[in-house]
């Protein structure tokens, strides 16, 4: 049933978090020149040093927060749907034609509203995840490049990149954790509270600052 479906998915960590990381169109890493001496290759698994900043921890719960109300809107309305449509069942022999008819119409405008409803808010919480997720990823990019040539390294691979195709690298090559580390130090978010749970990690496509467009001319007549 497409109601069940589009709940199931609200339902799950609040408002489905799913596509929350996939990202517009991406300017390609910056480049700069190699530093002298011999070759120095790290990797990042990039979106999870997004997801476990202190920043992003907070600022995801805050945005759980906020949507709660329509959640819970959401799953009262789904609920009521539920009982009316077990009341039928149990009361339908007892029923006249027209009252049978009248409450199955009830129900079934319900769910479309149930179903809108679910939609939109969907839409809107994904779209509010995807600006949140950016705008970290764009900062903990910049912490990155610093941290990449503070130590002189030469190439940094994201081991999170569907399109990485790294199978494997030593434990030392490593280097999520210090980024992450540098992160929160440079924005002075103090970890969440213990017994806080994680904010999930994004999936999608590692995002990369994305180059400003310059602001359109006027069109001509």
């Amino acid at each position: 049933m497409k109601r069940s479906i589009v709940i199931a998915a609200l339902m799950a960590a609040g408002l489905g978090l799913t596509s929350a990381a996939q990202t517009p169109a991406t300017a390609p890493a910056t480049t700069a020149s190699a530093p002298a001496g011999p070759t120095k290759i790290a990797v990042i698994a990039f979106q999870v040093a997004v997801g476990q900043t202190n920043e992003f921890q907070r600022n995801f719960a805050d945005l759980q927060k906020k949507w709660e109300p329509k959640r819970q809107e959401l799953k009262k309305l789904s609920d009521d749907i539920d009982a009316s449509s077990k009341s039928l069942q149990t009361q339908g022999t007892t029923l006249s034609d027209g009252e049978r008819a009248s409450r199955a119409k009830q129900i079934d405008d319900k769910k479309k509203q149930l179903d809108r409803s679910a939609e939109e808010a969907q839409n809107d919480f994904q779209q509010e995840m995807q600006e949140l997720y950016s705008g970290t990823a764009s900062k903990v990019y910049d912490v990155l490049s610093t941290y990449a040539q503070q130590n002189r390294l030469t190439l940094v691979l994201d081991v999170a990149g569907q399109q990485t195709p790294i199978l494997f690298a030593l434990p030392s090559m490593d280097i999520t954790k210090p980024v992450i580390e540098a992160y929160n130090l440079k924005s002075g978010v103090p970890a969440p509270p213990q017994g806080t749970p994680a904010a999930p990690t994004p999936a999608g496509q590692t995002p990369r600052p994305t180059t400003p467009k310059p602001p359109a001319g006027p069109k001509g007549n």
